[in-house]
Parts: C-alpha cells; structure tokens; sequence
C-alpha cells in the first residue's frame, strides 16, 4: 500500500507541546483533528505523536492491523502489574480467554441484586434537601458493588479508607502524565511516599481475600472464586500474584470508570430537567409501588439505558486510548515509524459534527435503532473495542441502568449554585471540583406532573 506522511500539527517549541497537552489535552487533540484531518501528526521533538480521529483508521489500529499496535503501559503496570488492562500480546490473550466466564450474560445477570441493594442503603443516608459531593457517592456506591461482586466483602464500612488509598493513586497517576512526571518520580517526595503506601494497603487487601478463599477453599460464586478456579490452555490456574493483578485491575477499573460516568450523567441530567422527569416517569412506570429494579426491567428501561449511552458520549471515563507502533505501519494510507505514539479519543470522535447531530448536546433520544444503524463503528466506542475491548462491559452497562433507575425512583438532583465544573482528563475523565449536587426526595410512585 502506498502511503504518504500526515501533515505536523505544531512547530517544535521545546516544552510547548508537552505543556500545553498536559494543561488541556483534549483541546489539543480536537484542534489537531479539526485543523488537520483525522490523522495527524504532533511534533513533539522527542517524541512522535499521531492523532487518529475517524471511526474507519480507529478499526484500522484496534482491529484490522492491532498486532502492530501494542498497549504499552509501563505507567500503570506500577499497581495493576500484568492485569488485561497493561498487558500485550500472547500472555494478555490468555489471560482474557481465562478471565471472559466470569462476565458470561447469566453470571453478570446475578449481580443485578448485589447492584440495587447497595445503591438503595447508600442512598437511604441522604437528607432530603442537602447538598452532597455526587462523585464521591457514586464511587461510595461502585466501590461497595465491585467489592462485593468480586470478593464477596463488604466494604462499604470502609470505603472512606479505601476511597483515599484509590485518590493517592489517581494522583500519582495524573502527576505522572504531565511533563515532568518521570523526574518527579523518581524524587523523595511525600506524594512517591503516600502512593508506595496507598498500593501497599490495597495489596495486603487483596492479598488477604486470596489467602483466605485459598485456604477456605469456599466458593460463593464471586469473580475471585473464578479467577482462583480459570485454567489456561494446558490446564494451569493463575499464580497469586496473576489473580491478585487481575483482581486489582478490576477493582480499579470497574470502581472508577463506573463512578465518573455516573457522576456526569447526573451532571447532565441537572443540566436538562425535562431528561430528568422523562427518566423519573419510565422509572415510575416499570418499577410500580417504587420497587427495586430487576435485571428483568432492564428492558423495560430503554431511555433510562439511552441516558447512560449519551452520557458516555459526552463524557466517556476512559476519553483516550494509547497504542504503540511496534514496527513500521500504515493508518488511513499515512505512513507511521516504528516508535510512535497513536492516539485515538473516544472524546475527540464522539463529538465529531460527521456523526452527531448537534454533537455538544444532551441529547438521550437521538439513539434510536436508527441513528445506531447508520452510525460508522467505532464513531462511539466509550469501552474500546477489537480484541482488546473492555471485558467488562456488559457489567458496567447493567450496572449504570440498575443504579441510575433506582436512585431516580427517590430522588432529584440539582446542580449546587456556584459549584465549578471543570474536566480532569488524565487517566479517566473526572470532574476536578467533584460534583455538588442539591438532593431533593420524591414522592414514592409518583409520576412528573
């Protein structure tokens, strides 16, 4: 195939590109996209960075030719070590095919009652008019669900503690993606200290749950019962330390990418009242007398499911995805050197005008099958896709429908006056101020006048 260079977006001013992506990394990379095309290339003078933009060279890198893009991780391998999320090639292969029964459609159906009944006691302690910290609820409530749907533990009585360990490490996380990050890194600082001591305690956590379930031999029929149980190939089990990856890696990821899509759908909801009472009368109509939902109702929630969908649009919790060239390819017909960094954002793509009417809009009611036929793949791919696509999307899906259906049949939620709302996109998208939100109780069972 015959190939072309992509055209340079910046000149190369030393630190300016680092600098200016560290400070807003998604303006630059919607400028680089909007200025010059779907890819292109960022000088950043040591390093080489391509934007890639358009739903055909995004399958292009995630499917057609992935082999030549590898994950390349070394950052968050510090706490997830060699978990589906940092991993590459035949090891990472493996390891999915062991890991994929546990989020089989029947096994995940079954946390649908872990999901409801944590949310419901979470959201029994608020106060009818008081002004609560909304992300730090919703991570309250994903924490207490992912704890318990993988090791069986409530932590819910320790998520304050837990909850500040996960911080320390999205700090670290965050610090270390901007320009001086690797310097930084290796200084004596307080932070390098808290977070060795933040992975330090959710180890020996971790650690525990294993030695025990090890030792017990007991089953509930948890996610870590079927890591401890996944053979590979030749009929091996996973060592302690590949279960307890694994399992860090889902606890992490399910907690937190879960809380951050809550949180802004919530945002976006306050921000569009007439959404939120059309959500509230679905609710009200599927769950009669203001019952618990079911993972039966899920089908009898569809706008309840399209409020999620478009809220991860807008807002997806992973709003970038990194690949490495590991030799000498092609994307879209533009040459790219072995070495280079690709780019490919769910947040630049997902509000592309080519594909979205109105594409800064709220709009939950623009998912029709429709609109969803004539969508090229990957113009939405809020949970990657290809061979490395999230295998717990089915979970955070049913998860993001069971939570907001059931906080919505009680309560109503109102932006605090004042409040700023500001985007951290670093490893996911969170919001930097958290979210205060005026939580208002409903009457039970009654529909929006």
């Amino acid at each position: 195939m015959a190939t072309k260079a992509a055209p340079t977006t910046l000149k190369k001013v030393p630190g300016g590109v680092q600098l200016g992506y560290y400070r807003n990394p998604i303006g630059v990379l919607r400028n680089a996209a909007k200025r010059w095309g779907d890819v292109c290339y960022v000088d950043g003078g040591r390093y080489r960075l391509y934007v890639v933009s358009h739903p055909d060279y995004i399958n292009e890198v995630l499917v057609t030719n992935h082999k030549s893009f590898a994950k390349g991780s070394p950052r968050t391998k510090r706490v997830l070590g060699e978990g589906l999320l940092t991993s590459d090639g035949d090891f990472h292969h493996g390891q999915r095919r062991m890991i994929q029964p546990a989020f089989h459609q029947n096994r995940i159906a079954s946390y649908a009652k872990i999901m409801t009944d944590f949310t419901d006691h979470i959201i029994g302690e608020w106060k009818d008019g008081e002004v609560l910290d909304i992300h730090r609820e919703m991570s309250r409530i994903t924490m207490a669900i992912v704890a318990k749907c993988l090791f069986d533990a409530d932590v819910e009585a320790e998520s304050r503690a837990i909850g500040k360990e996960l911080s320390e490490i999205m700090v670290y996380f965050n610090r270390l993606a901007g320009p001086l990050g690797l310097v930084m890194d290796r200084l004596p600082l307080p932070s390098n200290k808290k977070f060795r001591e933040a992975v330090q305690r959710l180890d020996e956590t971790v650690y525990g749950f294993i030695r025990e379930r090890r030792e017990s031999g007991r089953n509930p029929g948890d996610l870590l019962s079927m890591l401890l149980s996944a053979q590979d190939a030749q009929g091996g089990l996973m060592s302690d330390k590949q279960v307890r990856d694994e399992a860090m890696t889902l606890f992490l990821a399910g907690h937190e990418t879960t809380a951050n899509a809550l949180t802004w759908a919530w945002y976006l909801i306050s921000q569009n009242p007439t959404v939120g009472e059309k959500l509230h009368d679905e609710v009200v109509d599927a769950l009669p007398g203001g019952r618990l939902p079911t993972v039966e109702d899920i089908h009898r929630l569809p706008f309840t499911s399209k409020v999620f969908t478009e809220a991860i649009r807008l807002y997806p919790p992973a709003w970038a995805i990194g690949r490495h060239a590991v030799k000498d390819s092609a994307i879209g017909g533009f040459f790219i050197p072995a070495g280079s960094t690709i780019v490919l954002s769910q947040y630049v793509t997902q509000h592309d005008p080519r594909f979205y009417d109105d594409p800064e809009a709220f709009k939950p009611e623009r998912w029709t099958p429709e609109m969803e036929n004539k969508l090229p793949d990957f113009a939405y791919f809020p949970f990657g896709g290809g061979p490395r696509g999230c295998v717990g999307e089915s979970f955070a899906k049913m998860e993001g429908i069971v939570i907001l259906s059931t906080i919505a049949r009680k309560w109503r939620m109102e932006h605090a006056s004042g409040h700023k709302v500001k985007l951290v996109p670093r490893i996911t998208l969170r919001p930097k101020y958290g979210m205060q939100m005026k939580v208002t109780r409903r009457l039970a069972g009654t529909a929006s006048a």
